[in-house]
């Protein structure tokens, strides 16, 4: 297994510390930064998905960079983003941070998307994510750091950014997916 895909499968690993952090109830306590309240898991949760997040960036140059790019790495890593953006969002709303609809329009698009990938597979095609899938992801990392970070910054000034962010996420959640079921509609039509 090449680096990337060890990058990729550290990401998927780190989920689950992320969701100890964030559900077990340890009481260590609450922080006040930048005008924003929280308790300390919450920030120690927000810093693990946050790099858990870079770690996707990072495989993703690497692999581009010394030509490491292979499908198990096409496959792993929109997973391991799946996995860790649904688990978030999951705890969110567990916590009442997020509305239950948007995420569920977020995990069904998800879903849809992995279901879409494996028809195409069977077909034996991969398909990498393209531009509209990484802002998705990228507005989704984005929206969940900051609501799991209590809108630290935008508190200040009493910007509503994290539930706005969410909203932008969720839009783009929506055009990305129907832009991988408008080209490749072919392969549910041609498909056994």
């Amino acid at each position: 297994m090449n680096l990337p895909n060890k990058i990729t499968i550290s990401r998927i690993f780190l989920i689950p510390i992320f969701l100890i952090i964030m559900l077990v109830p340890f009481s260590w306590g609450e922080m006040t930064i930048l005008g924003a309240t929280m308790p300390v898991t919450h920030f120690v949760g927000a810093l693990i998905f946050i790099l858990a997040s870079t770690t996707d960036w990072i495989d993703g140059h690497y692999a581009r960079k010394y030509n490491l790019v292979t499908n198990l790495g096409k496959f792993l890593d929109p997973l391991a983003d799946k996995l860790l953006v649904s688990s978030a969002l999951i705890v969110l709303v567990d916590l009442g941070y997020a509305p239950s609809w948007m995420v569920i329009i977020i995990i069904s698009r998800e879903f849809a998307v992995t279901g879409l990938r494996l028809v195409l597979a069977g077909a034996g095609e991969v398909v990498a994510a393209n531009m509209l899938g990484k802002i998705k992801t990228w507005t989704q990392i984005v929206a969940i750091s900051s609501l799991l970070l209590h809108n630290i910054i935008f508190e200040l000034i009493s910007l509503p950014f994290d539930t706005i962010a969410l909203w932008v996420a969720t839009f783009f959640t929506i055009l990305s997916g129907w832009e991988y079921f408008s080209k490749n509609m072919d392969a549910f039509k041609n498909s056994k």
